[in-house]
């Protein structure tokens, strides 16, 4: 097991001089040749400097920098690559703020061990103000009930999986995906769990969130349930609505028609007429649209066979054995 623990972090210098160390003492237990990778996101604080003593004490630590903030998800995209890169088979992505307990590791390690590919870290017990307790709870609750995971603390930054998992989440890792890495590993068929964990208060500092987030979350939402279901066949849902769209329409404009034709009362000013037409408008675009987003996912499907085979064939051997 090769052991790498990636921490984000956004001018969190004081925390990560007594955070870093605690973490490695944990690691190194695990595993001796474990790593604790800190990815600065653009701090302006002394997080550079802090670093530098922390690596020139402890030769296991290592440092990432973005030249600038590229926020949490792209950090932790920069850091699984890396730790990926260096042989990482069991990765761990914690906070710098202090709120994640490093002596909780043993615990996730062995509930991975158990079967499940990502583990996170339940924050059952919350150690926050009284408006972030409760909106968390809120939206915890409409995501198990939009993606249908299993759990109660998606939004934890404390998760633990195999190199498999990180490699397959990765590529969703931009904008503010972080939340949702449960959702996405459960969506693409990976085992996952949760284990109450200790929450403490933030060590020092103040917290990089507003409440705005949680309105993103929400649209973040959203997008990562029709990715994961309609990411190959998005006809199925912009068709399907476009269909039942037009019917609508359509019902409507043949039931003024009859209104017209066989009763003789005037359509011309009706709202119906209006509705109507707007439906059948609205329900072609929709269907169009569906059958234009399939002809993306079949020439980006057909070009990434074509390319596969063409690889395929560079590295085949010759009919001579050579």
């Amino acid at each position: 097991m090769s052991l790498w623990v990636v921490v984000p972090a956004l001018d969190e210098a004081e925390n990560l001089a007594v955070l870093v160390p605690r973490i490695l003492e944990q690691v190194i237990a695990l595993e001796p040749e474990g790593r604790v990778l800190v990815v600065d996101d653009g701090s302006t604080d002394d997080t550079a400097g802090v670093m530098a003593a922390l690596m020139a004490v402890h030769p296991q630590v290592r440092l990432e920098t973005m030249r600038r903030n590229v926020g949490k998800a792209a950090a932790l995209k920069h850091g699984f690559a890396r730790a990926l890169d260096e042989g990482a088979e069991t990765i761990v992505m914690m906070d710098a703020d202090g709120q994640d307990d490093p002596t909780e590791l043993p615990r996730l390690l062995e509930r991975l061990q158990a079967g499940a590919d990502l583990v996170t870290g339940a924050r059952l017990q919350r150690n926050d103000r009284f408006i972030k307790r409760n909106t968390s709870k809120v939206y915890n609750k409409v995501t198990a009930t939009m993606s249908g995971t299993p759990g109660k603390d998606f939004n934890s930054g404390f998760k633990m999986m195999t190199a498999e998992v990180a490699a397959d989440i990765s590529p969703m890792l931009y904008g503010e995906m972080h939340r949702y890495l449960t959702v996405i590993a459960h969506g693409m068929g990976h085992a996952t769990a949760e284990v109450p964990v200790q929450h403490h208060a933030r060590m020092a500092g103040r917290s990089k969130y507003g409440i705005a987030r949680f309105w993103r979350g929400f649209a973040d939402l959203v997008t990562v349930r029709f990715l994961l279901s309609y990411e190959n066949r998005p006809s199925h849902l912009f068709g399907g609505v476009g269909i039942v769209t037009f019917l609508l329409g359509l019902a409507m404009l043949v039931y003024l028609t009859i209104d017209k034709l066989a009763l003789g009362n005037d359509i011309g000013n009706r709202p119906l007429l209006l509705a109507g037409v707007l439906f059948v408008l609205v329900g072609l675009q929709l269907t169009l649209f569906g059958l234009l987003a399939e002809l993306v996912v079949h020439a980006r499907n057909t070009n990434g066979d074509r390319q596969s085979t063409r690889s395929g064939h560079q590295h085949a051997p010759s009919a001579n054995g050579a």
